[in-house]
């Protein structure tokens, strides 16, 4: 009976998911409820006191970094130009690896037949309990500086690269930063195929566009016959995407952080591997779930709420900064989490 009832409920989530699917279509695909025009946004106030935050260590002895406004804003204007052809590419690549460098990693260049990753880790204090990996592509589409898609992602992970260089934890930490991730996902595509390695990973945060957000009510798009109440009809909600077969994982996102002012989150478990709803596979989470590793993605909707999305007004000046702080402190939490929490992040079983 208990196992009627659990197949049960995955096929009502699907029914629901696959309202949701449309989230991340492109623009001219997408079916929209109704067509309004974006208003300019309205900034969010930046909080006090958020741009030389550190690292702490609290009364409890916990581990407790906190992200710089400065640093993460900093990535964003050095990155400002379009990230499409192989020379700017590399000019990524030297950035990215040259900043690695400066907080003590030792980046690996790794080629594929179209393109280069970046890869780095720092081995954790009990070689038995696995890895967690932090990931970002770092190309963009041709004509767009790419400040949001996704200088936003790559800066998070910049920053998780310093908060965390000299703090050892339980699980093994691994950065990576994915090349041609617009092609076609090819970068993650061919980091996945190292077998060996993924032996190793307990989970995946993928980040791909955190950095927008609007405050005028309306200016959040959603699908047609969209079944659930939208959390908000303001674009001002951080969503994680992550498969039902790795709940713990996902759920990570949930727990309530109450003495940070953070944006709201809206975790989206998608069954059957995506099967149903095939566009949430667009990013680079994707290949992980076809090898039975956990993984999320992290966004801010994309083209349902930022009129910037793949085109040259993709700017750091639209970047919205307290959003873009939140979001990263969102994910540097969840970090923290996962590399202190013992064991594996799978569903247990239905009995």
């Amino acid at each position: 009976m208990k196992k009627r009832l659990w197949l049960l409920l995955i096929m009502l989530s699907a029914i629901v998911v696959m309202g949701i699917s449309g989230i991340f279509q492109q623009p001219e695909t997408l079916p929209i409820v109704k067509n309004t025009p974006i208003e300019k946004p309205q900034l969010q106030p930046e909080p006090q006191n958020n741009h030389h935050l550190h690292k702490n260590i609290d009364i409890n002895n916990t581990f407790t970094p906190t992200v710089s406004a400065d640093q993460l804003l900093a990535h964003i204007q050095k990155l400002n130009f379009q990230r499409y052809t192989e020379k700017e590419r590399s000019l990524s690549r030297t950035y990215i690896t040259n900043q690695l460098q400066k907080y003590g990693w030792k980046p690996q260049i790794e080629t594929f037949p179209t393109g280069v990753n970046i890869f780095a880790q720092q081995q954790g204090t009990d070689k038995t309990a696995g890895a967690i990996l932090i990931a970002a592509h770092y190309d963009t589409v041709n004509l767009s500086p790419g400040a949001d898609d996704n200088a936003t992602g790559v800066a998070v992970v910049l920053e998780i690269a310093r908060l965390f260089a000299d703090h050892p934890t339980p699980k093994t930490l691994q950065l990576a930063f994915f090349d041609k991730e617009e092609a076609g996902l090819l970068g993650s595509q061919a980091f996945v195929k190292q077998a060996a390695r993924l032996k190793n990973i307990r989970g995946v945060i993928v980040m791909d566009m955190v950095g927008y957000a609007c405050y005028t009510p309306g200016c959040q798009q959603y699908p047609a016959g969209l079944p659930v109440t939208p959390p908000s009809d303001k674009g001002d909600f951080l969503a994680v995407v992550g498969d039902m077969e790795h709940l713990p994982l996902l759920n990570t996102f949930a727990v309530k952080n109450t003495n940070q002012n953070l944006p709201a989150v809206l975790t989206l478990p998608i069954p059957f591997k995506g099967l149903l709803t095939p566009d949430t596979l667009r990013s680079d989470h994707a290949p992980f779930w076809y090898q039975g590793v956990g993984a999320v993605l992290v966004t801010d909707t994309a083209n349902l709420r930022s009129p910037n999305y793949h085109q040259p007004n993709d700017l750091p000046k639209n970047i919205q900064g307290s959003f873009f702080t939140g979001a990263a402190q969102i994910i540097v939490n969840s970090t923290t989490r996962l590399l202190e929490q013992p064991g594996f992040f799978t569903t247990p079983p239905a009995t």
